[in-house]
């Protein structure tokens, strides 16, 4: 296909246009949009045949977002939403990069192009190789390529100089094989994007209930009295949820967002599968909105905490689940201590942003609710208060039993398509003791114990010269993480770099001495080995495990499957170091299954399952009234109140994605249901900040962050939009804004970087 557009830069602050935002997702637009986009990436032909596969049983499985498809036999012939179907043709377009390119494009240029630019030029094609001083990447063979890397890896002091990144992108099966490869090496370097997102749920999940992920099904949303919906904006983030919510208001469930931010998603979905989504209002999301402060939920389920406790003592046994308290959990008498001791509503409602009454309607919401669900998504975890947050959550469901029962639960609410299927196939640098045993059964080794780095500790080391060797298996580490500038820096002190991707991104320009792109299939495409045409498995938020067959011809010949990259590099780095029949997991990845069934627990008969239409969901132990946690119980934990703050003339920032947008990739300048088009570079902000700051709608401006480090980090020439976002909280889009967000400001415990709390002053452009 041709080029897409010729200048290699996103328009400034200057072209922003600004139009009302819109009460209302998807719709007879969405479908148009995502048509526009797809025929822009590949042939008619090519589009239809990739969205009538797309989460279907014999099809390939959506590689954006993790919600959970329907059971066979209940899904549409059309299941999947406008940005699903924009990122599967976008992966799957026909535009290439090839040799040629790399030779009429300097690293030094690639670098200074825009983020958008660099997804546009298409399809990687061939394994490339820029050599130490060069200014170029060049072609080289595969025999080659993993001759280089297996060189750097054998060559090593130590396997902790060598770090494993993964995205939620890989499959089941590749993410086992990497897992294996590291730990065979030597190392648990295994960082992942969970460390970036939904790290903090699984902490203070795992401290909680004892399982790091939710315990809900799509058929606990469907029949929930109550859903409340937290810190998440579904109408572009996970698009399909929206299907599920109105399951739930069709059946006459109750849902209430809590977010900073009006989203079009949160307020009425328009269904262009039904009739009423054409020509009709749709159907009404939230029957109650609270538009709460950057971190103010913690404070928020404290004081409804209180409420309910409250309630239950002015009403003995009417209100707290006391049968299923005394149960299944232990701490309740110190938690219910701690809240009537600490909780000020001063405090609540300033950290909040709400009135007492917005939160007592919230309260009587739950009191006529059996059932309740709590979904949540970045607006919770990336803040340095985050596991508290949510273990402030579970207690708010464990005090009228909402955990474990038909209805009713916790669902943190993932972004990317297998990111919760990568941790459990072991991509994690710090899994469990008896993961490891098992995995060193299977494969008669010992695999290292220490734990190893996550993503903002492999920064970290990289900038103190201390890793080597970076590979990354999907993903685009450099603008996926936090402080921009340090992550590039501390890369470029690598040795050697390595990426496995699909299409040219921004980490492919920031190198190591010696840099390798090695080019994989993508989701729609046919994997052909020597035992037949192979598939892939998938983990969904909902811990439902299924297959995803490509079926579309690969757009190179010269691409390899992530399987046999990585099982062709451990043969060569690795030899006859440990038994592991890399030959035969690359032919069939049937044999990979088969010694997944042996170490991950739920993976018995993996191959004979996963062959069923729809495949099959993990067991959780929790909806079986197994908690397990060291006590074996359920935990109520005292939380000390925290809310972050902004020094007088500062605001608090979130970063976050326009609609347009999948991760760090911006598929358009525009974000249509914000009402910002023509340019990325807008700072959301209340109208009574912009008076108080001495500004207008429209001023341009640079965001400085403010850090206890006292490095000055800047974002340039963004327009001020004046928008409904809580007084002295400001929103800003990222990768752009991500230089702002300090490495070593993150969440406790749980490491993540607060993304969705940082604080920033605006100095104003002279001359504009």
């Amino acid at each position: 296909m041709p080029e897409k557009e010729t200048s290699t830069q996103d328009p400034g602050a200057g072209q922003v246009r600004t139009t009302a935002p819109k009460t209302w997702a998807a719709g007879v637009p969405a479908v148009a949009h995502a048509v526009q986009y797809s025929l822009e990436e590949t042939s008619p032909r090519r589009t239809t045949l990739n969205l009538l596969e797309l989460n279907q049983t014999k099809g390939f499985d959506c590689p954006g977002c993790a919600w959970p498809d329907p059971a066979p036999g209940e899904r549409k012939r059309n299941e999947y939403c406008e940005n699903g179907a924009k990122h599967t043709n976008d992966d799957a377009t026909t535009r290439c990069v090839t040799p040629e390119f790399f030779a009429r494009h300097p690293v030094s240029a690639l670098a200074r192009a825009s983020d958008r630019w660099l997804n546009q030029q298409g399809r990687l094609t061939h394994p490339m190789v820029k050599r130490p001083g060069s200014d170029h990447y060049e072609p080289i063979d595969w025999h080659a390529a993993l001759g280089l890397l297996a060189d750097e890896l054998r060559g090593l002091d130590d396997p902790d100089e060598a770090v494993f990144y993964t995205s939620g992108r890989a499959g089941n099966e590749p993410a086992f094989v990497l897992q294996l490869l590291a730990r065979a090496l030597g190392t648990n370097n295994l960082p992942d994007c969970s460390n970036m997102c939904h790290e903090s749920s699984g902490t203070a999940l795992h401290e909680t209930l004892g399982i790091g992920k939710g315990d809900v099904s799509l058929a606990d949303i469907h029949h929930a009295d109550l859903i409340l919906t937290l810190g998440q904006n579904p109408g572009s983030n996970h698009p399909r949820m929206l299907t599920a919510l109105e399951e739930t208001k069709r059946r006459g469930g109750k849902i209430v967002a809590v977010n900073p931010l009006p989203e079009a998603g949160l307020m009425r979905f328009k269904n262009p599968q039904k009739a009423r989504g054409v020509v009709g209002r749709g159907t009404n999301i939230a029957d109650q909105f609270l538009q709460i402060r950057l971190g103010g939920d913690l404070a928020l389920f404290q004081g409804l905490n209180l409420l309910l406790l409250e309630a239950e003592e002015a009403a003995p046994g009417s209100v707290l689940d006391r049968r299923f308290i005394d149960t299944h959990t232990e701490g309740f008498e110190k938690f219910a201590a701690h809240l009537r001791s600490t909780v000020s509503w001063p405090d609540v409602l300033a950290a909040t942003g709400l009135s007492r009454a917005q939160i007592e309607e919230l309260r009587d919401r739950v009191l006529a609710s059996e059932r309740v669900v709590v979904c949540w998504a970045m607006g919770l975890t990336q803040h340095k208060h985050a596991v508290p947050t949510i273990r402030e959550v579970v207690n708010f469901l464990l005090l009228r039993g909402n955990i474990g029962k038909p209805g009713a639960g916790v669902c943190p609410v993932r972004g990317h398509s297998n990111v919760q299927g990568d941790r459990t196939m072991g991509i994690w640098e710090q899994m469990p003791q008896e993961f490891l045993d098992a995995l060193g059964k299977e494969f008669s080794f010992t695999p290292p114990s220490a734990h190893g780095l996550d993503s903002v500790n492999t920064i970290r080391a990289m900038k103190q010269g201390k890793i080597k060797v970076f590979v990354g298996l999907a993903g685009n580490f450099v603008r996926a993480t936090p402080d921009s500038d340090v992550t590039a820096d501390a890369m470029r002190r690598c040795r050697m770099t390595v990426h496995i991707s699909t299409k040219l991104n921004r980490s492919h320009t920031v190198c190591g001495e010696t840099a390798l792109i090695l080019p994989t299939l993508g989701r729609t495409e046919r994997d052909r080995q020597t035992g037949g045409d192979q598939f892939l498995t998938v983990e969904d938020s909902m811990s439902q495990i299924h297959a995803s067959h490509g079926r579309r011809e690969p757009v190179s010949k010269h691409l390899l499957s992530e399987v046999a990259i990585l099982s062709r590099l451990a043969r060569r780095t690795l030899g006859d170091k440990v038994p592991v029949p890399w030959e035969d997991f690359e032919a069939d990845y049937g044999h990979i299954r088969d010694r997944i069934s042996r170490v991950v627990p739920g993976f018995y008969n993996f191959n004979s399952r996963v062959a069923a239409p729809g495949g099959f969901g993990l067991p959780n132990p929790v909806n079986d009234g197994v908690y397990p946690t060291p006590s074996g119980k359920a935990l109520f934990t005292a939380n000390d109140f925290a809310v972050p703050r902004a020094p007088a003339g500062h605001l608090l920032l979130q970063t976050l994605r326009s609609h347009d947008q999948w991760n760090t990739v911006p598929y358009t300048v525009n974000d249509r249901y914000r009402g910002i088009h023509g340019s990325r570079r807008v700072l959301l902000i209340n109208p009574a900040d912009l008076r108080a700051l001495g500004h207008e709608d429209g001023d341009r401006v640079d965001i400085v962050g403010v850090w206890r480090d006292g490095v000055e980090r800047r974002a340039p020439d963004f327009r001020l939009v004046s928008y409904s976002t809580p007084v002295g909280c400001v929103a800003a889009y990222y990768p752009e804004t991500n230089v702002l967000v300090p490495l070593d400001s993150v969440a406790d415990r749980s490491n993540t970087p607060t993304s969705k709390s940082v604080v920033v002053r605006l100095e104003p452009r002279s001359g504009t």
